[in-house]
């Protein structure tokens, strides 16, 4: 199978992760702080072993599905109309993916900060990204907007992907927002996305009832 630039790139990234956990692993304590909640605080542990490799083994396997997604969608010739953009998304989410882990090592290392906040730039630039590429995505079945009218409609597709791209760039900046706000940065960063989700769900429903071919009882 050949392999593109950008899955090259995710794969060495993979790499780094499993080298990144090789190298701290004998300094990493017993148990190993593995989650946290909404304000920054550890509500989750987990062995050394796992604590330490399962961010590159769940990268790995998220990885494989990202390269394997444009070569078996029922409508992949439609993906390779915007790949190049989809590469940008599997590099990007790579770089985030890698960083979160570097945050979880460095957190267990005895490194302290607000783990929220530390996760809120890079996640809004990964919301921004999307927004940037979802207006160029055409019709398939695994990535993009997918509710039964935006599959049903390469009309009621483009229309709720236009949209859908200033949605998510307004989110990533509300998102950055938050970081003003401590206290309430995770809303800054979740609510937004909620309504965006819910919002553009409504929108391609109704461009769909306002589609010519529809039957209206």
């Amino acid at each position: 199978m050949h392999l593109r630039k950008a899955e090259w790139i995710l794969l060495a990234l993979v790499v780094a992760a499993f080298a990144l956990g090789a190298w701290v692993y004998p300094q990493m304590p017993p148990v190993v702080a593995s989650h946290w909640d909404a304000t920054g605080n550890v509500n989750g542990f987990m062995p050394r072993l796992w604590g330490t490799f399962l961010f590159p083994v769940i990268f790995l396997l998220v990885a494989a599905l990202l390269i394997a997604i444009p070569r078996i969608d029922p409508r992949k010739d439609n993906i390779a109309k915007f790949r190049n953009y989809f590469d940008y998304f599997i590099v990007g989410f790579g770089f985030f993916f890698l960083y979160i882990h570097g945050l979880t090592l460095a957190w267990n290392l005895g490194y302290r900060f607000d783990f929220t906040l530390a996760i809120v730039p890079p996640l809004a630039g990964m919301i921004w990204l999307l927004g940037a590429i979802l207006p160029h995505t055409e019709l398939n079945f695994t990535i993009g907007i997918r509710t039964p009218w935006t599959i049903s409609s390469e009309t009621v597709w483009k229309k709720t992907h236009k949209v859908s791209g200033v949605a998510f760039r307004i989110c990533a900046a509300l998102a950055l927002i938050g970081i003003l706000f401590p206290p309430f940065a995770i809303w800054f960063l979740v609510a937004p996305l909620v309504a965006a989700a819910i919002g553009l769900v409504i929108y391609s429903y109704v461009l769909y009832k306002k589609e010519p071919s529809v039957h209206h009882a």
